[in-house]
């Protein structure tokens, strides 16, 4: 048994144009996680989030609020690959 997880995250609701992937990167890095996030064409976020257990299951309750501006509807989690994680937490375009 690992004290870390990786998991793959799809936000939906207004949380593009609301600064969702800067603070998703700040809180990230905040916990000590790994990762990237990205917007999506269908106007939803995805993450890759990597680190350890408490820390990804305390950015996954703050994803569900997301900054001030955004709307979150829904936020669907699957386990993913700890080798697939980078090294450190990025934004990608």
């Amino acid at each position: 048994m690992t004290d870390r997880r990786a998991v793959k995250v799809r936000i939906t609701g207004q949380v593009q144009g609301v600064y969702y992937r800067g603070w998703t990167e700040s809180e990230a890095k905040r916990l000590g996680l790994v990762g990237w996030v990205r917007n999506e064409l269908d106007r939803s976020v995805s993450a890759l989030l990597a680190g350890p257990v408490g820390a990804v299951a305390e950015m996954l309750r703050l994803m569900h609020r997301g900054p001030t501006e955004a709307r979150v509807e829904k936020v669907v989690v699957e386990e993913a690959d700890l080798a697939d994680a980078p090294r450190s937490f990025s934004v990608r375009r």
